[in-house]
């Protein structure tokens, strides 16, 4: 693994969208370690622009699994209620906003507008191709229309090339791992791939570590970056794309896919050690390492 070039400035960027879960945990471990060991800068963002999913209890969660691990973070809400006065995305709607329609004038070509239903869409994931087959490119759709999305317009055969300081570089598929993706949904905010730009710009971030399954994104943001007017400085992120962490199915842990009566990993694990230990097999270190996050630093030093 390459040790990111300084200064650092990193973020743990969790969803109040399900308890989280022991891959979270060690993703926010792992940046920790990562950007104390460079001196750096922590930022905590929460992403919570999805907010059918937003649950108060979800929220509350983010809080409790990082002191039960034991992180600390430089800036960011202290607690549910700094967030939402604060902190949530909420505040920076008309900042997403201007970007979208920015880009949308700037280049016509690139964004467009989408009215596929739901049932559109499930069609469409059940024909030969999983990503969207470009239904509404040609619809020429008014930007303002009711129950219209923003997608932007991949290129077929568009790669990506993603410099990666742990897989080395990689080149992502973009136009067939992810395709004509959302940058504005139906309720006219903002969706991840975009928000989380302007966000990452706004903090200063310099480093993101991410679990390997969020490479498309990632493909994305900096596709993404490089058309947009006024967010180019994205594309000079450092990116680390880490391991996964599969359940005793071999599936990749996920929130949306927990059973009903899961409480995430603070209610699961009896000692924070169970994901110390996965952050030290994960990095080759010794099982030592894993007694305590002093002697995981103090091993990754």
């Amino acid at each position: 693994m390459q040790l990111p070039s300084l200064p650092v400035v990193s973020r743990l960027a969790p969803t109040p969208s399900g308890f989280l879960h022991l891959g979270n945990a060690v993703n926010f471990t792992l940046t920790w370690l990562l950007t104390r060991r460079a001196g750096g800068t922590l930022h905590l963002r929460i992403d919570d622009l999805d907010r059918a999913r937003f649950r108060p209890v979800y929220l509350a969660n983010i809080f409790q699994t990082l002191d039960w691990l034991g992180l600390d973070y430089d800036h960011g809400p202290s607690g549910p209620d700094d967030f939402e006065q604060h902190y949530s995305q909420r505040h920076f709607l008309a900042t997403y906003e201007t970007l979208l329609q920015a880009g949308y004038f700037a280049h016509p070509d690139l964004l467009y507008a989408c009215n596929c239903s739901r049932t559109d869409l499930a069609r469409a994931a059940l024909s030969s191709s999983s990503n969207y087959p470009g239904t509404c490119r040609a619809k020429a759709l008014a930007p303002g229309a009711p129950e219209t999305a923003w997608r932007a317009h991949v290129p077929v055969n568009s790669t990506v090339l993603v410099p990666d300081l742990w897989q080395g570089q990689l080149a992502v598929p973009l136009a067939e791992s992810l395709g004509d993706f959302v940058v504005r949904k139906k309720d006219g905010t903002a969706a991840y791939q975009l928000a989380s730009i302007v966000d990452d710009i706004r903090l200063g971030v310099t480093l993101i570590v991410r679990g390997l399954d969020l490479l498309p994104s990632t493909a994305a943001q900096l596709w993404l970056a490089g058309q947009l007017p006024g967010v180019e400085s994205f594309q000079n992120t450092q990116f680390l794309h880490h391991g996964l962490l599969l359940d005793t199915a071999g599936q990749k842990l996920s929130k949306s896919t927990q059973a009903g009566q899961q409480r995430g990993i603070v209610a699961e694990a009896s000692h924070p050690r169970v994901v110390y230990a996965a952050v030290a097999q994960l990095l080759g270190l010794p099982a030592a390492a894993s007694e305590s996050l002093d002697a995981l630093r103090a091993a990754l030093q």
